[in-house]
Order: C-alpha cells, then structure tokens, then sequence
C-alpha cells in the first residue's frame, strides 16, 4: 500500500508558498527565482517519486500545485496587462480543463488516473517559458502564449482521449 506522505510529497508542498508569493514580488530576478524554484521542484519531486514510490497525497497533491502556481503566476501576467486576457485563458486552458475534469470526477465518483503525457508535459514547459519571457519583457512573450495554447489545446484533446479509453476498458473489465 502507498503511503499517505513521502519526501517528494514535501518538495510538491514548496510549490504552494511560491505561488503565494509571486504576485507580491516585483523584482524581475526574484520572480525568475521563484519561477526556477517551482520548476525544480516539478522537477525534483517527480524524480524522488519515481525512484522512491509515490504516495496517496502525492496523487492530488502534484497537480494541485502545478495548478496554484500557474494560478498564480498568471493572475499576476493578467495583472500587468502584457497579454490579453483571452491570452491568458489560452495559456491556463489546460490546467483549467484538467481542475473541471477532476471535479467532475470526483463528484461523480468516477476517478480515472491518467499518468503524465507528453503534450501536458509540453505544455508546463511552455508556460513556465511564457513566465521567463513576461519577467523578461520579451518581444516572444506573445508568440510563446500563443503556442502555450495552441499545445494546450492539442494537450486536452489527447487527455479526453486518453480518458474515454482509460474508461471504456474499465467498463469493459466489468462486464457493463
């Protein structure tokens, strides 16, 4: 059996405080810090809980502060009004349809487990690129929020897809 907690689990947790902090920090090198700490992190984390075994709380816990610090993140973007707001929803796309997916399951008692894929994978380096290139002031941080959503969209497409058929082969090994 999993356990509820591991190391890894506490490198996730890291992710939560930054998220807190980035719309109060307005110095492009420490939002650069707090973006390069939230990466390793997602990084780190996802390394300890392949080599040491994941945990229960690790399960929701990873994506919940993918999701916050994005939250975060882009809020405060939204905030400097360097991308349009329709920008903006594109780059969250994902993250939000994923929150929706997985409420939707939850309330429905229906909880499918999709492990990562590429194209969500893709997207989370996209985002965090569009992060540097908004602390950056890039003339790139349009063109990177544009291709951020452009690959999230493909990103859900490939999860639904992934999702109907995780589901359809559970209803099958049931017999229904």
């Amino acid at each position: 059996m999993k356990p509820w907690v591991t190391r890894a689990d506490l490198l996730t947790a890291l992710r939560l405080p930054l998220a807190a902090a980035f719309p109060f920090v307005h110095q492009p090198a420490w939002q650069l810090a707090l973006v390069g700490a939230a990466a390793a992190s997602d990084f780190f984390d996802g390394m300890l809980a392949r080599r040491f075994g994941a945990s229960r709380a690790g399960a929701v816990l990873d994506p919940t502060a993918d999701k916050v610090f994005m939250a975060a993140a882009f809020l405060t973007v939204a905030h400097a009004g360097l991308l349009h707001p329709l920008e903006i929803v594109g780059v969250v796309a994902r993250d939000i349809v994923a929150a929706l997916g997985y409420v939707g399951a939850w309330l429905w008692r229906r909880p499918t487990a999709l492990p990562a894929r590429a194209g969500g994978k893709a997207v989370t380096v996209l985002q965090l690129l569009t992060l540097v290139a908004f602390i950056a002031r890039s003339p790139l941080v349009r063109p990177l929020a544009w291709a951020t959503a452009a690959v999230g969209l493909y990103a859900i497409w490939d999860y639904g897809r992934a999702a109907a058929r995780a589901r359809a082969t559970l209803t099958r090994g049931k017999g229904m």
